[in-house]
């Protein structure tokens, strides 16, 4: 057999075109767990490894298939996020609700990820109503300015994807054990009995979901939702009262428990969602009342050091443009915020 040295080693010429085949491989977009279990609730992880002809990556869509339903994209920071609603194809059980629509593209817009870098694009959602065995595609379109690759191309039935040269990523659906309760029921469990890191000993002024009050401003009614193990990302919500003639403005909120919070707005138009992040805070004119609640205004809880499970507790500080400092402590609600 041929041998090529290289460096003072000797590799075998098979060796070196399977090692440069495998290469190629990595160098699409695919997902960094490849398969899934049947009704499961997962986080699917797409791997961005560059950019376009050496162009930063300024846009990823992902389209999804019939089967992966109840979506929730993972926002991320210095990217705006949308996603497209629509009809599935049949109807499945959402905890003993029947759903028939929801997220069938998400897009991930005006970010910039350097050719240099390599990032991952996240979506939570359950793999539902198709059999153990299918592969499902997940059509990727990778923008960068004004190129646009199409990671998009997906075996017949029967064929060899490793043939293709933009072949969509895969998830292949295995078998699952039936315990009754998936990923997402497990992440909405009572799991009071275990302290979430940095909660402990923090003292906070108030128990949780108390109402507290600070300047002319009445705050109540605060939860968080419970995530899924290894889910870096969670969401806060309260209630803001003015009750004072002056307006007010939440500026800022920090938590101990994770590396950054953000205040994002989302709006849902012609069945398109979109969140923001809103920089500038939120105004909450005198007599006024704001809600951050799902769906709509909230907090995002970037980088999280251990995921909320239910039955803690999130200490947060908020800080106001007119009223100050003050402490408010979220109680964990179950995945589904009841």
């Amino acid at each position: 057999m041929k041998t090529i040295k290289t460096f003072g080693k000797t590799l075998g010429l098979a060796a070196l075109l399977s090692a440069t085949a495998f290469a190629g491989a990595e160098a699409h977009v695919t997902f960094l767990d490849r398969e899934a279990k049947l009704e499961s609730t997962i986080l699917a992880t797409l791997q961005v490894p560059h950019g376009c002809d050496g162009k930063a990556t300024t846009e990823v869509r992902v389209k999804l298939p019939e089967g992966f339903v109840f979506a929730k994209p993972q926002p991320k920071a210095g990217w705006e996020l949308e996603v497209i609603k629509g009809d599935y194809q049949k109807t499945y059980d959402n905890h003993g609700d029947k759903v028939n629509k929801g997220a069938i593209e998400v897009r991930w817009k005006n970010g910039n990820l350097s050719d240099d870098f390599y990032d991952t694009f996240v979506i939570q959602g359950k793999v539902s109503g198709v059999e153990a065995g299918t592969s499902l595609a997940f059509p990727v379109t990778q923008m960068c300015g004004d190129m646009v690759t199409a990671w998009d191309q997906v075996a017949k039935e029967g064929g060899d994807a490793h043939g293709l040269k933009s072949p969509a990523p895969l998830l292949k659906v295995v078998a699952g054990e039936d315990h009754g309760h998936d990923h997402d029921d497990m992440a909405g469990m009572d799991m009071s009995g275990m302290n979430m890191s940095g909660t402990a000993g923090m003292g906070a002024a108030t128990p949780a979901g108390e109402t507290v009050k600070v300047g002319d401003l009445e705050i109540s009614g605060g939860f968080a939702k419970a995530m899924l193990p290894g889910q870096p990302v969670g969401g806060g919500f309260f209630t803001v009262k003015n009750n004072g003639k002056t307006d007010d403005r939440l500026l800022s909120v920090t938590s101990p428990v994770s590396g950054d919070v953000q205040i994002h707005e989302m709006e849902t138009k012609d069945n398109v969602m979109r969140m923001r992040q809103l920089k500038d805070g939120i105004a909450i004119a005198a007599g006024e009342t704001i809600k951050l609640e799902p769906g709509n205004l909230h907090l995002m809880f970037q980088k999280v050091k251990t995921p909320f499970k239910q039955g803690d507790t999130v200490p947060v500080t908020l800080t106001f443009e007119k009223a100050g400092k003050v402490d408010l402590v979220l109680q964990v609600l179950s995945a589904q915020g009841k």
